[in-house]
């Protein structure tokens, strides 16, 4: 509440002292008691994930760039970070938002090109301006907001744009998930593809008598509910275009093993729809 503004009650102004004394101070502790900030970068960082660092008195300021663009482009200044942007373009650095939503950047620090792909290149590199591929907005203030990746925006077919990692950072927010990829492209609504929390899955199944395999749990009607549960809270946090109508359960995490993940922990969604494609077309019959 206090940092985006609200009043605080008597009550609440005595309990966020307490925390200073009790949370806040032993936490800077834990990071040698001098650390000024931390820096957020490599994929969008949840709000709540940074309101909650900010609440233990660790500021957290979240920034954005490309290896294409050696490699900052923007960061959160100390002085008036917001948590949801990636802050304002460091000196020298231009952006703009191309009409179809995509964040172009010019400046120095530009690349020349890709090694040996002139074509490659000339599509990156078109009008003088960097094409991240990544999509954004620039507030009143300068400050820019990633969306989503441009090539991952999902169109429903009413001709809904929906981005599909606000809606799996929701997701995966609640302890039963722990990872979560969207799917939904010229479809009416949203489906989703589930990994349930490792410790929560040994958890569950050591209370019921069960083995703790996803393959097995994955059809067990009673863990299903209870993870359908933990969808309902996280579409209660969404538009009714962003909720998850049905969801499949993975049979086994996402990794760099089984190419479902990058070696940077982002999602490769090709590499998991050739794998459960068909199940999650089966969700919209």
């Amino acid at each position: 509440k206090r940092y985006e503004g609200e009043r605080l009650s008597l009550g609440e102004r005595i309990r966020d002292c307490l925390a200073d004394i009790l949370v806040r101070r032993k936490m800077k502790a834990r990071f040698g008691g001098r650390l000024k900030a931390m820096v957020s970068g490599g994929a969008a960082l949840n709000y709540e994930v940074g309101v909650y660092f900010t609440a233990l008195g660790l500021r957290i300021l979240q920034g954005y760039g490309q290896t294409e663009f050696a490699p900052v482009v923007a960061c959160n200044p100390p002085q008036d970070c917001r948590i949801d942007t990636v802050g304002k373009p460091l000196a020298g650095v231009e952006i703009r938002i191309a009409a179809d939503g995509e964040i172009l950047v010019r400046g120095e620090a530009t690349m020349t090109g890709y090694w040996q792909d002139e074509a490659a290149t000339k599509a990156a590199l078109a009008d003088g301006w960097l094409h991240t591929g990544d999509v954004g907005v620039i507030d009143a203030d300068g400050y820019l907001r990633i969306t989503d990746r441009k090539k991952d925006i999902i169109v429903l077919s009413g001709g809904d744009n929906v981005s599909p990692a606000r809606v799996e950072g929701m997701l995966t927010l609640q302890p039963e998930i722990a990872q979560a990829m969207v799917y939904g492209d010229r479809h009416p609504h949203l489906v989703a593809l589930l990994v349930p929390e490792e410790p929560f899955v040994e958890q569950w199944a050591k209370e019921q008598g069960k083995q703790a395999d996803l393959a097995v749990l994955s059809q067990d009607p009673a863990f299903r509910q209870t993870i359908a549960a933990g969808v309902e809270r996280a579409n209660a946090m969404l538009s009714n275009l962003e909720k998850i109508r049905k969801f499949e359960i993975a049979e086994a995490p996402f990794t760099p093993e089984n190419q479902m993940l990058t070696v940077s922990m982002k999602i490769r969604r090709h590499k998991i729809r050739e794998v459960y494609g068909d199940a999650m077309e089966q969700l919209f019959e």
